[in-house]
């Protein structure tokens, strides 16, 4: 089976987790399994080309791992019907491709819940990679949790328009702590963010990774993607025929979403609340979404005893109110 990165795998970020997660199923299922992977493939032209040579070498499985390899990953599985394909972030589907992804949102709410709490500027930085609705919808469950501790605090993002660039990602920090705010938080995906709140002494949550090998001081706790069983479950169908095309989105119940330990810089009262909604996720009692929640102009989105679906969610091209400037607009 392929493995197809968008970055490098030792960015301690998302391709990086993916790359755990492959080392998982090889570990589990042992010489059951021959696994290979492309890492810094372009989303462009470079994926398609990419993805079609790894059916030509023969891979009976294969895995594209970010949100623009969804059409390559549509062409190429046309013109192979006997390979099983499974799309990361994406809604495309065929009788031979499927998609998975975790719910993020629910460890993003769990950091920001620590965010509002530990915030005394009441300005937490965000550091995004590219306005497409998975990004939308992490931003907007981190609001929603700074907000429940703290309605008083408010969440500035910047775009790098890029998922692993540390000399961007470094800048959109340094910005965000001219501006006031004294929490970072990043959806990219290298180690900058982490590394630049220590420099200025303030506290920072990683992303996709456990990130506090970048800083035991600042680091606070990282929203964790965890691949391993997902990739061992979805090989064992291919190889006993049981696999078929399906939307898999999971979340801290199922193991594909966590956070890392939590630092004990963090009050315990503080874990004891983050502990407790965790609990609540799992148990289905509690949804990052939970109306009422209005956007960023007041207008109740979700009402009071409902929560935002899942087809609203995979689409969300709007901030919850806690939030500047505008996604398109660049203004508050």
């Amino acid at each position: 089976m392929g493995f197809v990165y968008v970055g490098p795998v030792g960015d301690f970020g998302w391709t990086y987790a993916h790359d755990l997660g492959r080392r998982d199923m090889e570990a589990n299922l042992q010489d059951q399994v021959e696994t290979t992977f492309v890492e810094n493939v372009n989303e462009g032209a470079d994926a398609q080309r990419v993805i079609r040579q790894l059916a030509l070498d023969g891979n009976k499985l294969i895995f594209t791992t970010s949100f623009r390899y969804i059409n390559p990953t549509i062409k190429v599985a046309k013109d192979f019907g006997d390979v099983v394909f499974e799309h990361c972030t994406g809604y495309k589907r065929a009788a031979n491709v499927g998609t998975y992804l975790g719910r993020f949102e629910q460890p993003r709410y769990l950091t920001s819940m620590i965010a509002g709490k530990m915030t005394k500027s009441n300005l937490v930085g965000f550091i995004g990679a590219y306005p497409i609705p998975e990004v939308i919808r992490g931003i907007s469950a981190f609001s929603q949790g700074v907000r429940l501790t703290n309605p008083q605090a408010k969440v500035k993002v910047l775009w790098v328009q890029s998922w692993y660039d540390p000399a961007k990602e470094r800048e959109a920090a340094q910005a965000l702590v001219n501006l006031g705010a004294d929490i970072l938080t990043q959806h990219t995906d290298s180690g900058a963010v982490v590394q630049l709140a220590e420099e200025k002494g303030i506290y920072a949550f990683g992303y996709n990774s456990d990130m506090s090998k970048f800083s035991q001081k600042v680091h606070l706790t990282s929203a964790i993607n965890k691949w391993g069983k997902f990739y061992t479950d979805t090989a064992l169908a291919v190889i006993t025929n049981t696999w078929k095309s399906q939307q898999v989105w999971d979340g801290i119940g199922q193991g594909m979403v966590d956070i890392s330990p939590m630092n004990q810089a963090i009050p315990a009262d503080v874990q004891e609340l983050v502990n407790a909604k965790r609990n609540e996720f799992i148990q289905g009692t509690a949804h990052p979404f939970d109306g009422p929640v209005k956007d960023q102009k007041g207008v109740v989105r979700v009402l009071k005893g409902k929560v935002l679906d899942d087809q609203r969610q995979l689409a969300m091209d709007w901030y919850v109110e806690g939030i500047y400037p505008s996604i398109l607009k660049g203004k508050s």
